[in-house]
């Protein structure tokens, strides 16, 4: 069980996102904000998310996608991270786990 004050600081935290509904199976298209020296600029990260894990501030999520020469590449994304611009859900899948580390 967690203090209230945490409660109320994630609360807080947690409120100004606006988080779609998604889950493993569906693939989705990430901005994310990188910071290079003093510059920032959006890339692009489209993939399959393959696991959602935790609750509250704490959750993350797993996104594979396929990189060049065929190579995997997976990324894993807290789901209220400062870095994440938008999350889009581009298409909704059908699978019966909700962990697909099999298509590792």
């Amino acid at each position: 069980m967690k203090n209230k004050y945490i409660e109320q600081f994630e609360a807080k935290q947690i409120e100004g996102k606006n988080v779609p509904e998604f889950r493993a199976g569906d693939t989705l298209r990430l901005a994310i904000r990188i910071k290079e020296g003093d510059k920032t600029r959006i890339q692009n990260f489209e993939g399959i998310c393959i696991a959602r894990r935790g609750n509250g501030v704490d959750e993350t999520f797993i996104v594979r996608k396929m990189g060049a020469n065929n190579v995997g590449v997976e990324r894993i994304f807290p789901i209220y991270s400062e870095s994440l611009e938008s999350i889009t859900v581009v298409r909704k899948g059908r699978v019966r786990r909700a962990r697909l580390f099999y298509l590792r």
